[in-house]
């Protein structure tokens, strides 16, 4: 049994398969998400952060499989750069961080109540995990790209220099020009 084996059956235990999420079940669309951060060529660690990146809930989706008290048990889990990725992208807040951080590379945490500025390789993870999570999101639930293309379409395209090529290639691609 290899390691995301291991994770994917903390997943089944914690309950993401019985939890509703755009495309069946909140399991899925982790292993979506991290399958397709594989296909793009991402590290490891950002796959296995996108397997897990629901632990402690999101500010999209407020529902966490860990609590935030204990992150020692999943960086056990995964590891500690894993882990760190996971956090920052459950605890950004989204309205106050995306539209600005490819000016500010700043991103406030909804948790702590404070801002945190990445390293560049963080941020790329971070970056490419979030576009990523959303197009899986906009592909199972096609209302998503009428309601919030445009808003997505700007948004990835100012995330470009954050993003790794083949990441925003892809939004590209689902999103048109």
């Amino acid at each position: 049994m290899g390691a995301d084996d291991g994770v994917r059956g903390w997943l089944r235990r914690h309950g993401a398969e019985r939890i509703a999420h755009p495309g069946g079940n909140l399991y899925a669309h982790l292993c979506r998400v991290s399958d397709r951060l594989a296909a793009l060529g991402c590290a490891e660690d950002v796959q296995v952060a996108g397997l897990t990146h629901a632990a402690y809930g999101t500010d999209g989706f407020d529902l966490a499989l860990l609590d935030r008290a204990d992150r020692a048990v999943l960086r056990d889990l995964v590891g500690a750069e894993t882990e760190e990725i996971v956090y920052l992208y459950g605890a950004c807040d989204r309205k106050r961080s995306w539209r600005r951080l490819a000016a500010t590379g700043q991103v406030f945490d909804r948790f702590a109540g404070q801002v945190g500025t990445p390293d560049a390789a963080r941020l790329r993870s971070f970056t490419d995990l979030s576009i990523v999570n959303e197009l899986d999101v906009i592909e199972q639930d096609p209302t998503v790209v009428d309601r919030y293309g445009a808003y997505f379409r700007e948004l990835f395209a100012s995330w470009a220099p954050l993003a790794s090529a083949q990441v925003s290639r892809d939004a590209q691609r689902v999103l048109g020009p």
